[in-house]
């Protein structure tokens, strides 16, 4: 299925929810839809699915003009963050009816299959008011996945679940997707979740899509201030500059030797990723001196936030570190690590990914 959405916009009384906008999906693939909590991604998948119809523009399935076509004519499937389930039938009959529905041969084994990989398959024959959340949220899941719509809509199915089989089903539903023909459209608000299905992304803010393509693209060259906000965990560091003969120096801070295009503003902004703070000097690093203000211990990963001459940062650091709070700390950064945005937000330089120039 190629599903595209020709200059749809939507409006609800006096609220813009969507701006105009053009989105075509790629076919067979995953297209995550990334953003925070009320930047528009449900309302977007509605009007996919057909749930609600646009105030303008066109929706078209392969070229057919399907605006106005009730999501029962449609053949999509769609997993809400609120899990759906028949409560009459156990999980193995909720999984099995689409397969059933079209006839297919071998449903059980089908249906233990999809049941193992989500974990679910020693609830087979309970009924889903016996389940907890997460379960049942599981079992939706599998049903959407065995009905083998060609569009499967998923708002944040994960959401509900605990850290542990969260980041276990991702991973499986990244090799789930890879052996479909479905078009698959991902809601979620974290950067991480994007990375890692992959595929393409399309990043919305406050209604307006920002920037869609690959999603490795669209994570290393962001093309304004709030595709780079929307697309870091954390927080991309921010730093106001200006450019300067030798390349970009910080307010109140250090000179940076970054290539500037002659037709760059005087004023700036430089980005910088937590991951690409350090504690090792290489050579060539710029130094930054703060003192330490929080140390949080998350997974296997220290995020310390310093106090420096150029504002508060956030580092990245691999590994379990411990620091006292006021302590000195010297972070480093090399430059070609930096991204630089003009004074109207939009990206004048990112930094060179490994295999290009």
């Amino acid at each position: 299925m190629q599903l595209t959405l020709d200059g749809i916009s939507k409006r609800v009384g006096p609220d813009q929810w969507l701006y105009e906008m053009s989105l075509a999906p790629r076919a067979r693939a995953v297209t995550v839809l990334l953003g925070a909590t009320q930047a528009g991604k449900t309302s977007l998948m509605r009007i996919m699915a057909g749930l609600d119809r646009p105030s303008h523009g066109r929706v078209q399935v392969d070229g057919r003009d399907v605006t106005g076509m009730p999501v029962r004519e449609r053949n999509v499937a769609m997993v809400y963050q609120q899990f759906i389930n028949y409560p009459s039938l156990n999980v193995a009959d909720n999984i099995a009816s689409p397969l059933k529905l079209r006839g297919e041969k071998n449903v059980g084994q089908r249906v233990r299959e999809l049941a193992r990989r989500l974990h679910i398959d020693m609830f087979l024959d309970r009924l889903p008011a016996e389940l907890s959340g997460g379960q049942q949220q599981r079992v939706a899941l599998a049903r959407a996945l065995a009905k083998g719509a060609p569009l499967m809509l998923l708002d944040e199915p994960l959401v509900n679940l605990d850290y542990k089989l969260r980041e276990e089903l991702r991973e499986e539903l990244t090799q789930l997707f890879a052996t479909t023909d479905s078009t698959v459209v991902y809601a979620t608000t974290e950067p991480g979740e994007a990375l890692l299905l992959g595929g393409y992304t399309a990043v919305l803010d406050a209604g307006e899509l920002l920037q869609y393509g690959p999603t490795a693209e669209v994570f290393h060259a962001p093309s304004s201030l709030r595709v780079a906000r929307a697309f870091s965990d954390p927080p991309m560091n921010l730093i106001a500059a200006e450019a300067a003969s030798l390349g970009v120096k910080l307010d109140a801070g250090p000179q940076l030797s970054v290539p500037l295009p002659a037709a760059a503003s005087k004023a700036l902004t430089i980005g910088v990723r937590a991951s690409a703070l350090r504690v090792q000097r290489r050579e060539g690093d710029v130094a930054l001196e703060g003192r330490v203000e929080l140390a949080e211990i998350s997974g296997s990963d220290t995020f310390v936030h310093v106090a420096t001459c150029v504002g508060e940062v956030v580092a990245q650091l691999p590994g379990v570190h411990y620091f006292d709070l006021g302590a000195s700390i010297t972070l480093f950064v090399a430059p070609l690590q930096v991204y630089v945005f003009d004074a109207a937000g939009a990206l004048l330089v990112a930094p060179a990914r490994a295999g290009e120039r």
